[in-house]
C-alpha cells in the first residue's frame, strides 16, 4: 500500500511499539493509554502545533474516566465546565425537557462537560511530552504505508526531509480525512446531509447556564453551548441562499443570527464555519497491523454530542488489547474484538444523531407542534419522563459478541460503573478504579473466602487484581480473603448486585468478560475465545 509519494529518501528512523498517526483528542488519548499500558508509542502530526480551533466542546463521564486510567484525570479536570446534561426547547420556545445522568457520577466523574478543544490539546501534549514511552512528532506527514504480517513501515514527510517509523501496530487517529485509511483503500458508507449550518464560537458571553441547551424552533433551528470563561458556541440552521458549506461566513451573518442573544464584535469571535453534517461509517476498521478510531472510523452530526466520546470508547476499547497481546497475555486474534464489539455501537449513534437532528431541528413548523405535544405527553407519564430525563433512547453501551462469555447465568459484556470503596488493605476510600488498577481485575462478590487459589491459577495468564467484595454489613471471616472492599454509599452494591455469590471478571475497559458460581470454574482459555468451536484460544498458556 502506498500513500501520496512513491519516490522519497528516507532520513531518519523511529521505533516502537505502535505508530499513531494524528495527535488530536483521540490519538493523544490513545497514545497516553498506551503508555501507561506500558507500550512505547511514535505520535505522528502533520500540523506543527496542537489545533486553536474549538472544534469538539463535549466530554462526558465515561471519557474522564477513560483519561483518570491513561493519568490525565487532573489534567483534564482541570479544563472542563462540570456540566448537568442537556435542555430541549419547543418550537414555543419553552422547555420541554432537560437530558441529565440517571445516576449522578456513577461512572466517578460529572456526566457531560463543556470544554474548548484547544484547552484539551495542549493539556494531552504535555502529558505526552512528560511520558518518556512516547515520542511525538509535529510537523510530520504521511505520505506512505506499508505492513506485512508483524510490523508496519509509515513514511513521512517533516520539515528536516523525511523519516521512517516503524512499529507492530498502527492506528489512524487522523480524522474524517484520513490518510491512513486512504493508504489501506478502506472506503466509508453513509450519507451527507443536505443542510448547511452555521458554527460559531465566541467569547465574552453572558450565559453562564451548565448545560446545553437544543432550540426546536422551526423557524430558526439552534444550539447553544456554554463554556467556562465566557466561551459559548452557537450553532444555527442556515437558510439556502444565506451562505454555502465550507464558504467563510460573513461577519454581518454571524452578527445577525446572535443578535437576540447578544452584541458582537469581530474580535469576540474565536471560529465561525459553515458546513454539511455527515452521518459516514469506514467499511472495515482494521486492515492487518492496522487500525482506525474516531473520525477516521465514524462521522456523526453534533445532535448527540457523542463524536469524540466515542473515539475515546475507540481508544479504551483497543488499547488495552493491543498492550495485552505484545506483552504476551493475549494472541492477535483478540483484536479482530475492537470492530466486532465497538461496530454496533458506534453505528447506533451514528444513527441517533442524524436522527435527533431530523426531530429537534425540523423546519416544518407542523412536525414540530407535533413533536412537542407528544413529548409533553411522555412526559406527564413515569415511564415517559424516565425516558426523556435519563436519555433511554440513547444506544446501550453493551457487547454481545466479543472478548467476552455469553453463557453465564448473568450479564456481561456490560460495564461496572465506578463507585467509591474503602479499602480494607489500606484504610483508604477511593474511586473504585484507583484501587484496582488498569488491568484486568478478579472480584468475589461475597463467595466464599477459601477458593480464590483455584480460580487465580486458571486466570494467571491475565495477571488479574483480586479482590473480595463484602456483601451487606458484614466482613469475611478469615484471612484467606485477598484485599477486601467495602461500600460505602451504596454505589458498589448497586454495581455488582447481579453478581452476588459470584466470581465476575473485568476487563482492563471495565466491561464484564465473564461472571461464575463459586461451585463452577469455566475453562476460561475457550471462554475468551471469539471463536465458540474453540479452534484457536485466545489466551497464552
Amino acid at each position: 500500500m502506498r500513500g501520496k509519494e512513491e519516490d522519497h529518501k528516507v532520513g531518519a528512523t523511529f521505533e516502537a511499539d505502535v505508530a499513531v498517526v494524528g495527535a488530536g483528542p483521540v490519538g493523544m488519548t490513545a497514545a497516553a493509554l498506551l503508555a501507561s499500558y506500558g507500550l512505547s508509542v511514535v505520535v505522528v502530526e502533520r500540523n506543527a502545533t496542537t489545533s486553536e480551533a474549538p472544534k469538539a466542546i463535549s466530554i462526558d463521564d465515561e471519557a474522564l474516566r477513560v483519561y483518570q486510567a491513561a493519568g490525565l484525570g487532573e489534567r483534564t479536570l482541570r479544563i472542563i465546565l462540570p456540566g448537568t446534561g442537556t435542555k430541549y426547547y419547543g418550537a414555543d420556545g419553552k422547555a420541554l425537557f432537560q437530558a441529565r445522568a440517571e445516576v449522578p457520577y456513577r461512572f466517578g466523574h460529572p456526566f457531560k462537560n463543556p470544554f474548548a478543544q484547544p484547552d484539551l490539546e495542549r493539556e494531552l501534549l504535555a502529558h505526552l511530552h512528560e511520558e518518556p514511552r512516547v515520542q511525538v512528532l509535529m510537523g510530520t506527514e504521511l505520505l506512505s504505508l506499508a505492513q506485512d504480517e508483524a510490523s508496519v513501515e509509515l513514511v513521512c514527510r517533516t520539515t528536516e526531509g523525511s523519516a521512517v517509523v516503524k512499529a507492530a501496530y498502527a492506528l489512524g487517529c487522523d480524522g474524517g480525512r484520513s490518510m491512513v485509511r486512504e493508504c489501506l483503500s478502506i472506503e466509508m458508507t453513509g450519507r451527507s446531509h443536505d443542510d448547511v449550518w452555521l458554527v460559531a464560537d465566541v467569547v465574552g458571553d453572558s450565559h453562564t447556564e451548565r448545560f446545553g441547551m437544543h432550540h426546536g424552533d422551526p423557524h430558526r433551528p439552534h444550539v447553544i453551548v456554554p463554556g467556562r470563561d465566557g466561551r459559548c458556541r452557537y450553532e444555527f440552521y442556515l437558510y439556502p441562499g444565506e451562505c454555502q458549506a465550507g464558504q467563510e461566513p460573513p461577519f454581518d451573518l454571524v452578527r445577525r443570527l446572535l443578535e437576540p442573544f447578544r452584541p458582537l464584535t469581530p474580535e469576540q469571535v474565536q471560529r465561525a464555519v459553515t458546513y454539511r453534517f455527515n452521518a459516514v461509517v469506514a467499511d472495515a476498521w482494521r486492515a492487518g497491523q492496522c487500525f482506525l478510531l474516531g473520525d477516521a472510523a465514524h462521522m456523526m452530526p453534533p445532535f448527540a454530542g457523542q463524536g469524540l466520546n466515542s473515539g475515546i470508547r475507540d481508544a479504551a476499547n483497543l488499547c488495552w488489547k493491543i498492550a495485552d497481546v505484545v506483552q504476551g497475555r493475549l494472541t492477535g486474534r483478540a483484536l479482530d474484538s475492537y470492530e466486532t464489539e465497538r461496530r454496533p455501537h458506534a453505528e447506533a449513534t451514528v444513527a441517533l444523531s442524524a436522527k435527533l437532528g431530523r426531530i429537534v431541528m425540523t423546519t416544518n413548523d407542523r412536525f414540530a407542534r407535533r413533536r412537542d405535544t407528544f413529548v409533553r405527553a411522555m412526559m406527564a407519564t413515569p415511564d415517559g419522563r424516565a425516558y426523556f430525563e435519563h436519555m433511554r433512547y440513547r444506544p446501550p453501551q453493551c457487547y454481545l459478541d466479543g472478548l467476552l462469555e455469553t453463557d453465564t447465568g448473568a450479564a456481561t459484556g456490560v460495564v461496572i460503573g465506578q463507585p467509591r470503596v474503602f479499602d480494607v488493605e489500606h484504610g483508604r476510600t477511593r474511586l473504585f478504579d484507583d484501587v484496582v488498577g488498569n488491568g484486568w481485575v478478579l472480584l468475589g462478590v461475597g463467595v466464599p473466602e477459601t477458593g480464590y487459589q483455584k480460580v487465580y491459577d486458571a486466570l494467571r495468564p491475565l495477571s488479574p487484581t483480586v479482590a473480595h467484595v463484602a456483601v451487606g454489613e458484614h466482613l469475611p471471616a478469615s484471612s484467606a480473603a485477598p484485599r477486601v472492599l467495602v461500600d460505602v454509599d451504596g454505589g458498589l452494591e448497586r454495581e455488582l448486585a447481579a453478581y452476588r455469590e459470584r466470581y465476575v471478571l473485568l476487563r482492563p475497559d471495565r466491561f464484564v468478560a465473564a461472571s461464575w458460581a463459586p461451585h463452577t470454574l469455566p475453562d476460561l482459555v475457550e471462554t475468551l475465545s471469539m471463536n465458540r468451536d474453540g479452534a484457536t484460544a485466545l489466551l497464552e498458556v
